[in-house]
């Protein structure tokens, strides 16, 4: 066996690695307000936040918002998703359809979000609709561009071929533009699956709406600090399995495709 085979089999293992900087980061969370190094009162000791983690953990409050904000986020992640592949290959399918709303999209996708937040207010007061107003806009932008760069990735070829034997539109699309958008389209949903989620928390906190960034906000309010970061580390768990559902999504929508058979074999 030579050196690098012997060095690859002692390779520490990737979660072992995230492990050990979650431990690092925890020690020095609580070392940091025990050291006079913070303030105690504004960011209490990690023991004390996990403490009141879960004593949150056994109420029934706090998975009620939890429920609400998946819902919230679930709906504007459908939404988004089902507008942006639709409108995303029918626009890039049809090159007029493509130069006329270059320019429009461009103006809108960088618009911030949150800058709708008065508009969503001023339409749907602190009910969820006003929040899905901000999930829906932030997120469709990243399925949409992700889908309009795969219709134009399209081999010519392919599609000179099936003009010639004259395939009806949606064949068309289900033949030839699908197969190369597909993993455009998971880029785009695994994209907008974290925008959603932020959008979510924040329409809760600023808005008002029911979730768990809602009780983050009145913690923060009534100074009930410790229960404050105990939402934001729920917040950031939630935040991580989104990224795995979206990731494992994609690999089992993905299997055949070359980038997710060589991350397998790798």
């Amino acid at each position: 066996m030579t050196r690098t085979h012997r060095l690859a089999g002692r390779r520490t293992p990737a979660w072992a690695l995230g492990l050990a900087g979650v431990v690092v980061f925890l020690l020095v969370l609580e070392l940091a307000p025990r050291l006079g190094l913070v303030d105690a009162r504004f960011l209490p000791p990690a023991s004390r936040i996990l403490a009141a983690l879960a004593e949150r953990l056994r109420t029934p409050e706090l998975w009620t918002a939890l429920g609400q904000t998946l819902t919230t986020w679930g709906t504007g992640l459908a939404i988004s998703l089902v507008a942006g592949v639709v409108l995303g290959v029918v626009i890039g399918s049809v090159s007029v359809l493509r130069a006329v709303t270059a320019s429009t999209i461009e103006f809108l996708r960088p618009v911030p979000s949150v800058a709708l937040i008065p508009v969503a207010v001023l339409l749907y007061s602190t009910g969820m609709a006003g929040t899905l107003l901000l999930v829906v806009y932030a997120s469709f932008w990243q399925v949409l561009v992700q889908v309009l760069s795969g219709v134009q990735d399209v081999d010519p070829v392919a599609s000179d071929t099936a003009r010639s034997y004259r395939f009806s539109p949606l064949t068309r699309i289900r033949t030839v533009v699908w197969p190369t958008t597909l993993p455009y389209a998971m880029t785009g949903l695994r994209l907008a699956a974290s925008v959603a989620l932020i959008l979510t928390v924040t329409g809760e906190l600023l808005i008002g709406t029911p979730g768990i960034g809602k009780l983050l906000g009145i913690a923060q309010s009534s100074g009930a600090v410790e229960s404050m970061y105990a939402y934001v580390v729920v917040t950031g768990l939630l935040g991580v399995a989104v990224n795995l559902l979206a990731r494992a999504l994609e690999g089992r929508v993905l299997f055949w495709h070359p980038s997710v058979r060589g991350e397998v074999a790798a």
